[in-house]
């Protein structure tokens, strides 16, 4: 059995557009006619300039090669070019192809991915969500409103989900970590005191940042969140100076969770070393694929430090995610995103129940990909999966950047 043609295909979430502003599907089909499904994460350049990465990366490294030498085309890919260490661009088009790999490997033994990475760990993967909005909220201030966000996790727990996401601290800005205004403080305190009295001790509260913090903010702001005990303080400062996340670490009582812009064991083992993080959230359409996270989940077991996948993307990557979640010791949780196009463009068959996804034995990866529903919405915009801003942080007038890629932002 041998790698013979790929298809990618580009596709763009409905508004409000929670997972980005689109989704790289790629489809592997073999010689003998078995086909797989990945997804890749990357947005540092265009989907066009990606599809031209991922096409090169298919064709130098994998095509024509048995899908079941994953550590092999890791290997090529990971030193193309005479580098040998960690490239966002290239590892998110592998990682998408590997991915497809072990859906391949999975239909042909007739087992599902989990089966292959050393069986059912956990018969049930515990899943948390983003608070957004509901249909009464306003779209525009929900991000910033903690009665809002309050009501949301709220339906969240009765819903089944025993933990909540929401990222109330300011403006990712391309200008690296800032110090908070006060006034963001303020807000992340509120929205802290106003979910735990919502939920009281039913759900655990995840409070995001996405590295927009210098070393001394992040410290400051933490410490202001600990008497509301959240599970973790995701990535406080920028990923590329880890000791200085160590830091942070070390000066604030809520654990650091950090991986969902990190790509390779090489970056989620110097995090390790410098115990920087309590908590690893690698995407898998990004990180390097499957094996390369079963990988660093088993380093992480080492440093007694637990995995919780991320997902910021469509439900081909959530469901590697998933197999990966159920196949390890260290599990934490596993982010999921619930909207009808995530749902029906994998025709519902991997579904959230009462915060839990049990996964079956379908082989595979167990997903019926939609791909009619994929082609008929394609990306037509100009912008980023994702996109920082320029602006800086505002001191003056306070700060409401809403959350995700904001629909009509193209």
């Amino acid at each position: 059995m041998h790698l013979k043609d790929l298809d990618i295909i580009v596709t763009a979430p409905p508004a409000p557009g929670w997972g980005g502003r689109y989704w790289i599907l790629v489809k592997l089909t073999t010689d003998t006619g078995i086909t797989g499904w990945g997804e890749c994460y990357a947005s540092s350049v265009g989907p066009e300039a990606m599809r031209a990465v991922i096409e090169d990366v298919f064709a130098r490294h994998m095509e024509g090669e048995n899908p079941e030498n994953v550590e092999l085309m890791f290997r090529r890919a990971y030193s193309s070019g005479f580098t040998q260490r960690p490239d966002l661009t290239v590892m998110g088009a592998f990682s998408g192809l590997e991915i497809a790999c072990w859906d391949i490997l999975g239909k042909a033994r007739e087992r599902p991915v989990y089966a292959l990475l050393g069986g059912r760990m956990n018969e049930r993967i515990r899943t948390y969500t983003y608070l957004y909005p509901l249909p009464h909220h306003d779209m525009e201030t929900f991000w910033t409103d903690p009665d809002a966000a309050a009501e949301s996790a709220l339906d969240c727990v009765e819903r089944g989900y025993t933990a909540v996401k929401f990222d109330p601290a300011g403006p990712y800005t391309l200008r690296g970590g800032h110090m908070p205004a006060m006034s963001d403080i303020s807000t992340s305190v509120a929205f802290c005191k106003a979910i735990r009295e919502a939920v009281g001790d039913k759900a655990d509260l995840l409070f995001g940042t996405h590295g927009q913090f210098n070393t001394g903010g992040a410290i400051r702001l933490g410490q202001a969140l600990e008497p509301y005990s959240p599970l973790w303080y995701e990535e406080p400062t920028p990923p590329d100076n880890i000791e200085d996340m160590a830091r942070v670490a070390r000066n604030v009582r809520i654990p650091v969770a950090t991986g969902e812009r990190m790509t390779t064991k090489a970056e989620f083992g110097a995090v390790l070393r410098a115990g920087a993080a309590e908590i690893l959230q690698p995407a898998l359409g990004r990180a390097g694929g499957i094996w390369e996270m079963k990988k660093v989940a088993a380093m992480a077991e080492c440093f007694n430090v637990q995995m919780a996948p991320h997902l910021y993307a469509g439900p081909v990557e959530w469901a590697a995610n998933l197999h990966l979640a159920a196949s390890i010791p260290n599990l934490l949780l596993a982010e999921t995103i619930e909207t009808d196009f995530h749902d029906a463009l994998i025709n519902s068959s991997i579904r959230v129940d009462n915060g839990f996804v049990r996964l079956s034995e379908a082989p595979g990866l167990g997903i019926e990909v939609n791909e009619e529903l994929a082609r008929a919405h394609p990306y037509r915009g100009e912008a980023l999966h994702l996109e920082m801003r320029e602006e800086p942080c505002d001191y003056q007038n306070g700060n409401n950047f809403q959350g995700g890629a904001p629909a009509g932002s193209e």
